[in-house]
């Protein structure tokens, strides 16, 4: 039989077949605390009582859990043999009736992947604490289902939790008094990864939020924010419940359908792995939300973005879902821009567009020039593929070309067609053809062809301005030039912006001539610019409307060099900055030059989440893209560079702690360091620096890879801070040594063993590779090429996930470690599909580093 996986013919053939009426799940979690109980993973007890009909009685099929163990199943009364009817993944269901009940009482285990229902205790004071993830299909770890999105159907919960616990599921609950049982109202019709547990003596802040709707009714919505007793104290759920509220607002306002699910809590849990998860009335969150020491603006709009993300999906995946995860996109894609969209139109972080321009849409450009880029409406063949495709594409790919669709038919046009959408499709699951439909009566527009090119084919196509002028220094001709790569040579239509920007009288550079157009095809003339003066600067996709990479003529190219800093508009300075990049990456720019304008203009960026990502995209050229023989020099610059915008930056404020950040990130001299370990033990100060805890760990990293910090010095630290997340940056810590015995030992731990939680082995793997350590890395390329298929066949598809892209002998940038991936890629062609994509994917950016060190040999200087 099948194993774990689920391929998608099976899923439409159980769907044809079935239809469920309801689910009653019932769970015991008092064995979370105390001894487990003797060897083998920790359980508890789940009892599944199953309601469906079969629309060919006599027919079989199955329903899936995984589980250490089945105590017994019923099927329509009939006791079935678990040893018989379970395989481990699957339950088989032979001779259905027309109507029929199945009853499952399993011991599931508990989890230290992050995949299923997760145990964590906490170190601060050994409390535990449980949570549910479940996407794409984890639900049957914890409770025996039919684990697939279209089978949607009303759950009700109930839970029995250890004394003093509080339990949270979709719908409202509470705890009976004669029996200590929490139940639960039940869920409308919902898919199996959407529904959600979480439990124990968590902190937890309630709010309201109320609404007059269209019709004069009043809506009411509870609202609670709940996380482990240890954060408390760093909790700002005011300002949590705050964008919530204008979260609320705005969607109501635009979507004309009512909140669907009742209350509205959101947890942010430990160890998690995701970002957040759309679990209706139960939000969860990664902790890491929660914000322990001072952050940057920048930090508290990813959460408001993320929190309005997943709100989005209370309509976009869990009141209207996908029918399989080939129309991924149709909940992940609506999510990241109206995410986007209500962050701009509800909150205070009005430049979110800024920050979608230059971090979001830096995610698609790369999953879109990778080997395994796909179109945003993918082929999704099975579970394993679906896990894969939660990428660069169907989130930040497909919300940009919605970005592009809204300017193409228009603003009211798209949400008239989203309120249409969630109004005939409530509560069901749909396909691309349902969203296409609604958009062509409420546009107007053939939406076959738009989706035919944006939606169904794949890669980013390029346009580059053309500029003629006249015997007058006048422009007499500019056009647009569009390119596609040879492996995806779709060109398509775009509707963009172009800026024309010249030098003002006080020195800045400013548009003074826009025209909008519609590029489609090898090249396109801009008839509404003719006989503009001459610019310094044209600048394709100003405003950013559509999905492309922006090129330069190469008057454009020389302003930059020059004049970037001068640019006084945020989103076009952003902008510009996103193009350079792409161009050190497609090898067009020799790193060593993009590192040297952002030596001299990043000190002038005014955006504090674009100076970030500037610091991000610095780190990497310096380690993946410059020659090696400049690495030195390029470390050099970077650390003098940083340390003198740290001096400089005005004291207290965000961009002093940015550059104190980057500063711990490209430390490699004596200097450098000597201040890191100086601003740690107070013989050091930098006027309005706090060194907070958070800081004081970015500190240790690059202490600690130099030899700086020993493992007594960690300990000590982690006495100071012996929390959850404390722990986390000490393991980081201790993996970053520079030492041959501590890179076996991080190796043999994440490798070799299953004892380290997803937290652990994350910042395991994260500390492991340093750039300053490339050689002490040599060994282990033939040993990942050597574990990877066994990783990958026998632990949990997150571990492999995280083992096969965290430990690819990146920092091996050479034509030998390209050679071992191709020999390891030949060898293993009926590898698991998803194993060999990921392997491809880092042999690709393994590829593209070594022709961008190619670019910069032959820069000099």
């Amino acid at each position: 039989m099948p194993g774990e996986n689920l391929s998608r013919d099976e899923a439409r053939e159980r769907a044809a077949l079935l239809s469920v009426d309801g689910y009653e799940v019932s769970l015991d979690l008092r064995s979370a605390v105390g001894d487990s109980g003797g060897e083998g993973p920790r359980t508890f007890r789940s009892v599944t009582t199953l309601r469906f009909r079969c629309a060919e009685p006599g027919a079989s099929s199955f329903a899936d859990l995984i589980a250490p163990a089945v105590t017994a199943v019923s099927l329509n009364g009939k006791d079935l043999d678990p040893g018989e009817v379970f395989d481990g993944a699957r339950i088989v269901l032979e001779d259905l009736a027309a109507d029929n009940e199945l009853i499952v009482d399993a011991q599931c285990a508990y989890s230290r992947t992050g995949e299923g229902l997760h145990r964590f205790v906490d170190p601060e004071d050994g409390e535990t604490y449980l949570y549910t993830q479940y996407e794409p299909a984890d639900s049957r770890r914890v409770f025996a289902n039919f684990e697939q999105p279209d089978l949607k159907a009303p759950f009700r919960f109930e839970v029995r939790a250890p004394e003093g616990w509080t339990v949270w599921s979709n719908g409202a609950g509470e705890r009976d008094g004669s029996d200590g049982v929490w139940r639960f109202a039940e869920t409308k019709p919902i898919s199996t990864y959407i529904t959600c547990v979480v439990a124990g003596p968590y902190h937890y802040v309630t709010d309201s939020y109320e609404r007059t709707l269209t019709d004069g009714t009043r809506l009411e919505i509870p609202l609670g924010a709940l996380c482990r007793k240890g954060l408390a104290p760093y909790f700002d759920a005011d300002d949590v419940f705050l964008v919530t509220r204008q979260g609320l607002d705005f969607f109501h306002e635009h979507f004309d359908y009512p909140y669907p699910f009742g209350k509205y809590d959101q947890a942010f849990v430990p160890e998690y792995n995701l970002g957040a998860m759309e679990n209706p009335g139960l939000v969860t969150f990664r902790e890491e939300y929660i914000f322990r020491g001072k952050v940057t603006q920048a930090s508290y709009e990813a959460r408001a973005n993320v929190v309005l993300h997943e709100m989005a999906h209370m309509w976009f995946g869990d009141l209207v879902t996908m029918e399989w995860w080939d129309d991924l996109w149709l909940k992940e894609s609506f999510a990241d821009f109206m995410g986007a969209f209500a962050l701009v139109g509800a909150t205070r972080f009005t430049d979110g567009w800024i920050t979608f321009a230059n971090r979001r849409k830096a995610w698609a450009y790369r999953a879109d020039q990778l080997p395994s880029t796909h179109p945003v409406t993918a082929d999704i063949r099975d579970l394993q593929d679906a896990k894969l495709n939660f990428d660069g594409i169907t989130y930040a790919k497909g919300a940009s070309v919605l970005k592009q669709l809204v300017a193409y038919v228009g603003q009211d046009a798209f949400l008239e067609g989203a309120r249409r959408y969630f109004k005939r499709n409530a509560y069901g699951n749909t396909r691309l053809g349902d969203l296409l439909s609604v958009l062509e009566e409420t546009s107007g527009r053939d939406m076959g062809a738009w989706a035919r090119a944006w939606l169904q084919t794949a890669g980013v196509n390029s346009l580059t301005p053309q500029v003629l002028l006249d015997a007058d220094g006048r422009v007499s001709e500019l056009a647009v030039v569009q390119e596609a790569a040879e492996s995806h040579p779709e060109l398509r239509p775009h509707r963009v912006a172009l800026g024309l920007y010249r030098s003002t009288a006080d020195g800045a550079l400013e548009r003074y001539a826009r025209a909008e157009a519609d590029v489609s095809g090898a090249r396109t003339v801009v008839a509404e610019l003719a006989g503009a003066e001459a610019p310094e600067l044209v600048l394709v996709n100003d405003d950013d409307l559509t999905y492309c990479k922006i090129r330069f003529d190469e008057t454009s190219l020389a302003t930059l060099r020059e004049r970037l800093g001068d640019m006084t508009d945020p989103l076009a300075r952003a902008l510009c900055w996103s193009a350079l990049w792409n161009l050190t990456r497609d090898a067009l720019l020799p790193a060593r030059e993009f590192v040297g304008l952002v030596l001299r203009f990043a000190g002038r960026e005014s955006d504090i989440g674009v100076l970030q990502m500037l610091h991000a995209w610095a780190e990497s050229a310096l380690v993946n893209y410059v020659a090696p023989e400049w690495r030195p020099t390029g470390e050099r610059l970077l650390a003098e560079g940083a340390l003198k915008e740290l001096r400089a930056a005005a004291p207290g404020g965000e961009q002093q702690l940015a550059w104190a950040r980057f500063l711990a990130s490209v430390a490699a001299g004596a200097e450098e360091l000597g201040l890191l370990r100086g601003l740690l033990d107070g013989t050091e100060t930098v006027e309005g620096l706090v060194v907070d805890q958070e800081l004081r760990w970015s500190f240790l990293e690059p202490l600690a890879a130099y030899g700086v910090a020993d493992e007594a010095v960690l300990a000590a630290e982690l006495a100071r801070d012996d929390t959850a997340s404390g722990k986390r940056h000490q393991v980081r810590c201790l993996a970053a040594r520079p030492s041959e015995a501590v890179k076996a030992q991080a190796w043999a731990q994440v490798v070799e063993s299953e004892a380290l939680s997803n937290a652990l082995v994350e910042a395991t793997i994260a500390g492991f590779a340093q750039p300053s350590q490339r050689e002490l890395l040599a060994p282990y390329v033939s040993r990942y090429f050597a574990a990877i298929e066994r990783v990958w066949e026998t632990r949990s598809i997150q571990i492999g996930m995280d083992v096969v892209r965290g430990l690819f002998p990146a920092l091996r940038d050479s034509a030998e470690t390209l050679a071992a991936a191709d020999d390891w890629l030949a060898a293993h062609a009926s590898a698991a599909p998803a194993l060999r994509r990921l392997v491809l994917e880092a042999r690709d950016d393994l590829a593209r580093a070594v022709r961008g060190q190619g670019c910069d040999s032959g820069s000099g200087g």
